[in-house]
């Protein structure tokens, strides 16, 4: 069984440019978020997915620097740069994340995986229902719904952000192709921001790096931004706001 993670990366961001290159101890939020993931003990290879604008191609050479694999592709169109990333890879499963989550857990990753393989989904997410923080999210799916979804979305949406198609196909709904499931969190921590869409989100992760360092789990993190009272200072901006604005566009 393959399984192979692709993390999404591109320099260009309309809220924070650059924001995965901005360095943290002398670490780009890339380099941590790819030195957290290594950690994952279900993952047969990492592949962080650019595009081929010019100023991604940074992205592309420190990723290759990092000892990563690495590939281009379209910048709006990713869900197929998602599938050619994937191109002669002959992966089973599909692992998605995003590297503007720096602080994503690697543990977390290896349960939600063994989860969906155990129980053979087609598509598991911990995101079906926003429990746990934003910035921990974490898609698996097999490749088969992959190609499905590649082959088939037509909507904005769908090519944008890789698994409307599956989510929208799944369970009784649309054309019912998709055995999906959610990966429960027993708490609702959906109030905390581990992600970096905005300058003070970047405040935030900086904090926390500088207080606990960057192999805490994620409920180290959360438990940590509770006690101090950090959830404030990023509260109020809209999770998911890049989709929320591509259905727009549908």
């Amino acid at each position: 069984m393959k399984v192979v993670l692709i993390t999404q990366a591109r320099f260009g961001s309309s809220r924070l440019p650059g924001k995965v290159l901005k360095e943290i101890n002398g670490k780009s939020l890339l380099e941590i978020h790819l030195d957290r993931l290594k950690k994952c003990s279900s993952i047969s290879k990492i592949i962080v997915a650019t595009t081929v604008k010019e100023a991604d191609e940074i992205i592309y050479d420190n990723a290759v620097a990092w000892g990563f694999q690495a590939s281009r592709g379209s910048e709006s169109d990713v869900l197929d740069r998602f599938y050619q990333a994937l191109d002669k890879e002959n992966a089973d499963w599909v692992v998605r994340v995003t590297s503007d989550c720096p602080l994503l857990d690697p543990n977390l990753v290896d349960e939600i995986v063994t989860f969906a393989v155990a129980n053979n989904y087609d598509y598991v997410s911990n995101g079906l229902v926003e429990h746990y923080p934003d910035g921990q999210d974490v898609e698996v799916f097999k490749f088969a719904a992959l190609e499905t979804a590649w082959r088939n979305a037509k909507l904005n949406s769908e090519r944008e952000h890789v698994t409307p198609y599956i989510r929208s196909n799944a369970d009784g709904k649309g054309l019912n192709l998709f055995n999906t499931c959610n990966y429960p969190c027993k708490d609702n921590f959906s109030h905390i921001r581990m992600t970096v869409d905005e300058p003070v989100d970047f405040d935030v992760i900086e904090h926390l790096i500088q207080k606990l360092g960057t192999d805490k789990s994620w409920h180290e993190y959360t438990q940590y931004m509770i006690e101090h009272d950090l959830t404030k200072l990023n509260e109020g901006i809209i999770r998911n706001q890049g989709f929320i604005e591509s259905l727009k566009k549908d």
